[in-house]
Parts: C-alpha cells; sequence; structure tokens
C-alpha cells in the first residue's frame, strides 16, 4: 500500500514536470541544427568520480572545451553553449534548462566512468530510457546523485532519490519524443570511437538520467572511459588522446546535422 502511494506521487510528480518544465524546441529550424548545448558533467565541489590521479571534472572539462573549439572551427553555422566552462558545480536541473531556454537543437553531457573491477574499459554513449541491466541503473544512479550535492535538494526535486531503484524506474513510464534521433547520435558516436578513435566501444546503452529527461531535444550523455582501469585513466588525461574523443564526437555530430538537414 505504502508502494503504491510512493508511486502514485512519484508519477504525479513526473506529469508535473512534463506540463511545466522550460519551454520546447524552436520550430522554426525543425531538423536543423544551429545550436549544440555541451555539459561538461560536474565541477566544482563535485568531482566526479576519481581515478588513481586525477578527477572526473577536470578531464570531461577538457574535452568539452576542446569539441566546442572544434565545432566553432568546422562548424560555422553552429552556435556553441556550454553549461559551464570553468570549474564550477551547476546543478542538474540548471543544465537542462540552459538547453532548453536556448532552444538547443542537441545536448551532448560529457563523463568518466567507474566500476568496480579494474579491467573493465571503453566508451558508453546513454540515451534516456528503460534500464537493461543493473549495471546500466548504477550508472544513471551515480550520475543522478548529483542532486544530493545541491542545496534544497529533497524541495527541489520533490522525493525523486538518486539512490533509490523505485524512482528510477519511472523514467520507463516516459517515451522520450527525441528517442530516434538520440540513438542516431549516440550510434554515430560509438561508431566514431571505434572505427576513428581507436577506442573500445562498449555500445549504445539506455537508462533513466534526470538530465537527458529534462531535456526537450535529442540527448545523449557520453561515457569517455573508465577512471577505474589504470591504462584508460593514462589515456583519459593524455592531451592527445582528449583531443582524438572530442574529434570523434565532432565527426558525429557533423554526419548527424548533415543528415538531418538533408532531410528538409
Amino acid at each position: 500500500m505504502v508502494r503504491n502511494i510512493i508511486s502514485i506521487g512519484l508519477f504525479s510528480f513526473f506529469l508535473l514536470l512534463i506540463t511545466s518544465s522550460a519551454s520546447g524546441p524552436d520550430l522554426s529550424h525543425r531538423n536543423q541544427v544551429k545550436r549544440i548545448v555541451i555539459d561538461a558533467g560536474h565541477g566544482g565541489h563535485d568531482p566526479g568520480t576519481r581515478g588513481k590521479f586525477s578527477r572526473e571534472k577536470e578531464i570531461v572539462l577538457k574535452i568539452a572545451l576542446e569539441l566546442g573549439s572544434t565545432i566553432e572551427k568546422h562548424l560555422k553555422d553552429v552556435e556553441v553553449i556550454y553549461t559551464r566552462d570553468s570549474d564550477k558545480f551547476v546543478d542538474l536541473d540548471v543544465r537542462a534548462e540552459i538547453a532548453n531556454k536556448s532552444h538547443a537543437d542537441i545536448f551532448v553531457s560529457i563523463h568518466c566512468n567507474a566500476f568496480v573491477r579494474k579491467d573493465v574499459y571503453g566508451t558508453e554513449t546513454y540515451v534516456l530510457g528503460t534500464h537493461k541491466t543493473k549495471d546500466n541503473l548504477e550508472v544513471a544512479k551515480r550520475e543522478n546523485s548529483v542532486i544530493l550535492l545541491e542545496q534544497d535538494y529533497e524541495d527541489k526535486y520533490e522525493g525523486f532519490d538518486p539512490k533509490s531503484p523505485e524512482s528510477h524506474i519511472l523514467f520507463e513510464l516516459f517515451q522520450n519524443a527525441h528517442l530516434e534521433n538520440s540513438l542516431d547520435l549516440a550510434a554515430s558516436i560509438e561508431t566514431q570511437f571505434k572505427t576513428r578513435a581507436g577506442r573500445r566501444s562498449r555500445g549504445v546503452k539506455q537508462a533513466g538520467f534526470w538530465v537527458l529527461w529534462r531535456t526537450s531535444m535529442p540527448a545523449v550523455l557520453v561515457e569517455t572511459g573508465y577512471l577505474s582501469n589504470p591504462a584508460e585513466e593514462k589515456d583519459l588525461n593524455d592531451q592527445v588522446q582528449q583531443s582524438y574523443i572530442a574529434s570523434a564526437i565532432f565527426r558525429a555530430i557533423r554526419d548527424y546535422k548533415q543528415d538531418m538537414e538533408s532531410s528538409n
């Protein structure tokens, strides 16, 4: 009975968020990619996951800035917006709000991964969806736990508990209107990682990431590698490898943009 009451309460909360969320995408340039929001995960007092000698927040910021610079250099008609361009903390809901208010055409959130087994390595690109495996749920819970570092998170997120499987399961109740395009972009990113950047692709996955759910455009969350793997941590801190990763994401965005705009 208590579980049913909690589920109904959370369901009502999610419906309220849908109806009261920031304005949707600008339909005047549908199927065009003119504005991209790049989200470097974590920052400030939130270091993200840690390796033996490095922290996620610094690595992903470098990759994000490199990606934005490459887009601005080669895609002159595209505006790049960062959720953060320095070592500062940005609330999870604000990241999505930045994308929504700017009427972005793509949202790309960049992260590093971690696992208890140090032999696990490789890239993964997530879109919003059902947790297919327990591992996917654990990744979502870890990234969503940023909420706990925010002031007044209990009131702001109205009972959403990033540590609770029940809270994450409710993402399954909603269909992402941009899922197909998000999947296309995610698949292109993983292909570029594997064929052009020389990285091991662990594929496209789905999970309930709050920041993806709140965005009203095609959105992906890119896990660039595992800081828990010693060799990959070294790679992720190498400037050349960071450039390869940023370049792979750029090429995927470029190809996605061409495909979308050729269908107009």
